[in-house]
C-alpha cells in the first residue's frame, strides 16, 4: 500500500490546519509537526503560541522555513505534519531562491519518505488580480505549487468553513 500523501488547502482561517491535525492524529504514532513559519513580529509570536498551545504536548516539533527535505528525513517514519507550504514558499520568495530547485527537492523527499505525510497550504487565486508585482509573482507561484503538490497527493481536500470538501482519495 502506497503511503498516504495528503494536501489540505483553504483560505485564511478556513480550518484547515485543524483539520489537517486531525487526519495526521488518525494515523497513530507520535506525530511530527514541520513549522515553516517565521516569527517576525509580536502577533506572529502569538500566532505561533496559539497554535503550539492548541496542538498540545503530543507533538514533536521541527522547526524548517526552509529546508523541508532535511526536516522530513529528520522526522524518519513518525506521521508528519507541513504546516504550510504558503510560509514556507514566502521564505523562498522573499530570501531570492530558486523556487523551481526547492520544489523539485521536496517533491523528491516526499517521494522518498517512509512517513504518512500531510501538507496544509493556501488556496489564493480566488481573489482579485494583486496590484503589485511581488504579490502576483507569489499568487502564480503558490497556484504552481499547490497543482504540482496535488499531482503527488494521494488525497486531497479544500476546507471551506471547516468543512472539508474532498478532491482527491479518501479519508475514510
Amino acid at each position: 500500500m502506497q503511503t498516504p500523501l495528503t494536501l489540505i488547502l483553504g483560505g485564511a482561517a478556513s480550518g484547515k490546519s485543524a483539520f489537517a491535525e486531525k487526519t495526521v492524529l488518525a494515523q497513530g504514532g507520535t506525530p511530527v509537526y514541520i513549522a515553516t513559519a517565521q516569527a517576525w513580529d509580536d502577533e506572529m509570536r502569538a500566532k505561533i503560541q496559539a497554535h503550539v498551545t492548541a496542538r498540545g504536548p503530543h507533538w514533536t516539533t521541527i522547526e524548517a522555513p526552509f529546508d523541508l527535505a532535511e526536516a522530513i528525513e529528520k522526522a524518519g517514519s513518525a506521521p508528519i505534519l507541513i504546516d504550510c507550504l504558503t510560509l514556507w514558499l514566502t521564505n523562498l520568495i522573499l530570501a531570492e531562491k530558486d523556487v523551481q530547485a526547492e520544489t523539485d527537492t521536496l517533491i523528491a523527499a516526499l517521494s522518498d519518505s517512509p512517513a504518512p505525510i500531510t501538507m496544509v497550504t493556501n488556496e489564493v487565486g480566488q481573489g482579485i488580480v494583486p496590484d503589485n508585482a511581488l504579490s502576483r509573482q507569489f499568487r502564480e507561484a503558490q497556484g504552481r505549487l499547490n497543482i504540482r503538490m496535488a499531482a503527488q497527493a494521494t488525497r486531497v481536500a479544500q476546507v471551506i468553513v471547516g468543512l472539508p470538501n474532498v478532491l482527491k482519495g479518501s479519508f475514510e
